[in-house]
């Protein structure tokens, strides 16, 4: 069984709102809009809501203040390592599994 990483991101849903706030704060839509547009996941909102959640919990990322009835977030310090370190770790098993796939 996968052990779940002991800092960071712990779930897809909270790795994808890390990446699309990486770019700048977003509120709840326009995370989704972007993860559905840069992955191809759609978040539905039951999900994008409990991520948001732990990630505030975590310090991952923090609520900024209202725009009307949207709340924008954004990226913590530690949220932007913690995503850079959880990216750099999936490229080397990316880099890994593409040389074993490759022919010999």
């Amino acid at each position: 069984m996968a052990r779940k990483p002991k800092t960071g991101p712990a779930s897809d849903p909270e790795l994808l709102i890390l990446a699309s706030l990486a770019s700048g704060p977003k509120h709840g839509y326009a995370i989704m809009t972007d993860v559905d547009n840069f992955a191809g996941v759609e978040l539905g909102p039951g999900t994008l809501y409990t991520a948001i959640t732990r990630l505030v919990e975590k310090k991952l990322i923090a609520p900024q203040s209202p725009a009307g009835r949207q709340r924008p977030y954004k990226l913590t310090a530690e949220g932007a390592a913690a995503l850079k370190a959880q990216l750099k770790s999936m490229r080397r098993v990316a880099s890994v599994g593409l040389r074993r796939l490759s022919p010999v």
